[in-house]
């Protein structure tokens, strides 16, 4: 368990702003001669992207069943096809370009495939935000409207931004600071109270 609400709110924004610092070092467009450290990053990358699903995961926690399991079930898919956007025009379009010398049409023909992972992948991620963001509007009103608008508008950007600077980066940034938002939101005494008289546990806070 995190030991305090701050803690717990700083973990879940930690992958968008790793993210962002990739983003800031992110080559683009991929050449020849940038393709070693275009494929060396994407193979860094790859244990990265899933955390933001953990963090959507851990965020979804309190909400009803149905919204719980259709945001996870979406977290999961963000992690998985996104991740396949990172190995097919990462790792694989930047070893092509390497082999080759050169970016040439199989590189873009790897990019399309990657693509279409890519957006299903950020669709994916934009409905677990919108579960997110509906669970704790849901309990706590106004104040989740700061890091839900936040969210939501950073995960319209991602749908065709990736990391690259300086849009992505800025989006990264933007989910970071939306999710810490709606973590001290979720944490806060009135929505543990909230989903307690829900659920009928008792806290085991101590004060």
């Amino acid at each position: 368990m995190f030991r305090t609400q701050w803690s717990r709110a700083i973990l879940i924004a930690l992958p968008g702003l790793l993210l962002a610092g990739f983003g800031a070092v992110h080559p683009a467009p991929l050449d020849a001669a940038n393709a070693h450290w275009w494929t060396t990053m994407h193979v860094l990358l790859l244990p990265v992207f899933p955390l933001l699903a953990v963090a959507q995961w851990v965020l979804l926690a309190p909400a009803h069943p149905a919204v719980r399991w259709t945001g996870r079930v979406a977290a999961f898919g963000f992690a998985v096809f996104y991740d396949g956007l990172d190995a097919v025009a990462g790792i694989a379009a930047g070893t092509v370009t390497m082999e080759q010398h050169s970016v040439t049409p199989i590189t873009g023909a790897v990019f399309h495939i990657g693509d279409l992972l890519g957006y299903i992948g950020a669709g994916c991620f934009l409905m677990a935000n919108l579960c997110i963001t509906a669970t704790i509007a849901q309990h706590v009103g106004w104040r989740a409207l700061p890091g839900g608008l936040l969210l939501l508008a950073a995960s319209v950007s991602f749908l065709d931004s990736h990391i690259f600077w300086p849009r992505g980066v800025f989006t990264m940034v933007a989910v970071a600071v939306g999710m810490f938002l709606l973590a001290l939101a979720q944490g806060s005494p009135q929505t543990e109270r909230t989903a307690q008289q829900a659920t009928g546990i008792p806290s085991t806070r101590t004060e």
